[in-house]
């Protein structure tokens, strides 16, 4: 069951009756919400996108398995090129118009990519220090941890992992590689065990979770492709349209929430008695602040257990 799949559906659901509706799932992983959206609204197209050649692949072959291939167009790209992608298919006919009914985001590392060992995003399981989302292209993990210098490295833990322990990792990260340059994320976990103190490995899971957040954040430039992913979605985004988005953590969700908010709001200067022809908002938010998984959708789906949802509707179109 994909995260947080019935809400995910009843948000979107308004905006995608139409004949000609249109969404683009940002991220396409493995097409779960993607199977159950296009087979909830029979008119409906599906662009999606994912980075990941091996999730395009999957995915494509649910899809097909599915029946539902000729809804669906798949692209593989970042979700900052959201619309350059739309233009593109517009420009060829395969979409009506540059612009969407719908925008789904469900951020963060997919599940295809935490299940395969060979790429290195679990720290539980012993691979190489990849951690690309597109294996094709990029730095890997191993790279990094291996030429960036402590400083580097710190500011990375701390602020994408929000590792209070920072600046002992990186220097025991680079200690280490000095003897030996790391080649597994065994090799990394080790490091990172040993670098905090011992009562704080006593408790808060797995000591290497928030250095390999960091670093699966910094190779893949998560953060800054979501920064500009979320205002090119908006700007595709027909009135009456709806961008749902799905994050995992805090960084993510501010990012979220200050994209949404910005455009919630009128621009008329506050001490003029009315509003402005042009200034109105543009969004209206179809959910208060950040809504969390109940109990029976982290049964269903226990990686919705961090989740945390925020949705919102196009009312004005920019002036």
């Amino acid at each position: 069951m994909p995260v947080l799949a019935e809400r995910v559906g009843e948000l979107l659901a308004p905006a995608l009756t139409g004949p000609d509706a249109v969404l683009v799932d940002a991220t396409l992983g493995m097409g779960g919400h993607t199977i159950r959206l296009l087979q909830a609204h029979p008119e409906l197209t599906v662009v999606g996108l994912d980075r990941d050649p091996e999730a395009l692949r999957i995915a494509g072959d649910r899809i097909a398995a599915a029946g539902l291939a000729d809804r669906a167009y798949l692209v593989q790209a970042v979700y900052d090129e959201i619309a350059d992608v739309v233009s593109d298919l517009a420009d060829r006919g395969r979409v009506g118009a540059p612009s969407v009914a719908g925008a789904f985001f469900d951020l963060g590392v997919s599940s295809l990519q935490l299940d395969r060992a060979d790429r290195g995003f679990a720290y539980a399981q012993d691979a190489p220090l990849d951690m690309r989302m597109d294996p094709t292209v990029g730095v890997t993990a191993g790279e990094l941890v291996n030429s960036y210098s402590a400083g580097e490295l710190a500011r990375v833990l701390r602020e994408y992992g929000e590792e209070r322990f920072a600046p002992r990792i990186a220097a025991a990260i680079v200690r280490r590689r000095e003897k030996q340059p790391y080649a597994s994320s065994a090799e990394l976990v080790q490091t990172i065990r040993e670098a905090i103190p011992a009562a704080a490995r006593r408790t808060g899971g797995n000591p290497a979770k928030r250095t390999f957040q960091a670093l699966r954040i910094e190779v893949n430039d998560e953060l800054g492709a979501l920064r500009r992913a979320i205002p090119a979605a908006l700007s595709c985004l027909d009135v009456g349209g709806r961008i749902v988005v799905l994050s995992y953590h805090s960084l993510e969700d501010r990012i979220v929430k200050r994209a949404l908010a910005a455009l919630t709001v009128s621009t008329t200067p506050l001490d003029l008695p009315v509003e402005l022809p042009g200034t109105g908002p543009e969004l209206r938010l179809l959910v208060r602040g950040s809504a969390a998984p109940t109990e029976s959708e982290i049964a269903e789906n226990p990686r919705a257990a961090s989740a945390r949802l925020r949705a919102a509707e196009r009312i004005r179109r920019a002036a």
